[in-house]
């Protein structure tokens, strides 16, 4: 069986050890730390973070592949979708212009233009490691125990254990329906053309859903026959205590925070200008 498209990866690493608190201040301070600054220096400093962290992680390249793509189309679209609409707003923000290439009309390009498009792109390779990681490297309990530690309500923070839980489980059943229309004679491989791969696309799909709608009405039968929700708290079987690496990971979420905040005083705005 192959990894599940977006889950928790059972490689256990370093990050693996970590409590999920941790991780989850880790993961909301470089979130905020990202939108509140703009200099590059920081954010390559954190992109730099986030790969040392995702080597630690043993979380491959390949078990995210799928995730990773779509975010990579994502990002050339948005890079392109801004020089196409606005190809001049580096030279404004910035205040100066040097360019490299004519271009036809408006669309020259100009160091300022790709300096501010890195920009943006190092926000997404800044933020977007520590998401997955924290997705990848907790379990769904825990991560519901972490959301719950910083209080959200605890209906929520099971609601989003339980979607994480059942992820690998649809993949599982999207396999198997498939494969069993597959052997009615039904194909969805790239054999056949794009036009009716789509169309049977319907057959495996609907199965899917009637089966997800079952096993939701289960789990939601179970659930409220346990007295699910009665009590306004409740305990987590899953709750790992903070050690000292949960501690400096904790520091170092408030620094990621900090930082840029400082950085906003020293650059008289958000963005660092070079060309100035």
């Amino acid at each position: 069986m192959s990894a599940p498209l977006l889950g928790y990866v059972d490689r256990p690493g370093v990050l693996h050890r970590l409590s999920g608190i941790s991780k989850l201040v880790l993961v909301i301070g470089a979130v905020v730390g990202a939108m509140i600054g703009f200099d590059v220096r920081y954010l390559l400093a954190v992109t730099a973070l986030s790969v040392v962290a995702w080597a630690l992680s043993r979380v491959r390249l390949r078990d995210l592949a799928v995730v990773l793509t779509l975010i990579g189309v994502f990002m050339v679209l948005n890079n392109l979708g801004i020089f196409l609409f606005a190809p001049g707003y580096g030279t404004q923000l910035f205040g100066t212009r040097h360019v490299l290439l004519d271009g036809p009309w408006r669309w020259d390009l100009t160091q300022e233009q790709l300096f501010y498009q890195a920009a943006v792109t190092l926000k997404y390779l800044a933020v977007l490691p520590p998401v997955l990681l924290f997705v990848t490297t907790t379990r769904p309990p825990e991560f519901a125990s972490a959301l719950a530690r910083i209080g959200v309500p605890a209906r929520i923070a099971y609601a989003v254990s339980l979607a994480l839980r059942y992820v690998p489980d649809i993949q599982r059943d999207l396999r198997t329906v498939s494969q069993a229309q597959q052997a009615r004679g039904i194909d969805t491989s790239r054999a056949v053309p794009l036009r009716t791969r789509l169309r049977n696309l319907s057959a495996v799909l609907m199965p899917l859903l009637l089966g997800t709608f079952d096993r939701i009405e289960e789990v939601s039968a179970a659930m409220e026959l346990r007295g699910f929700g009665r009590e306004r708290g409740r305990t987590w079987f899953v709750r790992t205590p903070l050690r000292p690496a949960d501690l400096l990971v904790i520091a170092l979420a408030v620094l990621l925070v900090v930082v840029p905040i400082v950085l906003l005083g020293v650059n008289g705005g958000r963005y660092w200008n070079p060309f100035g």
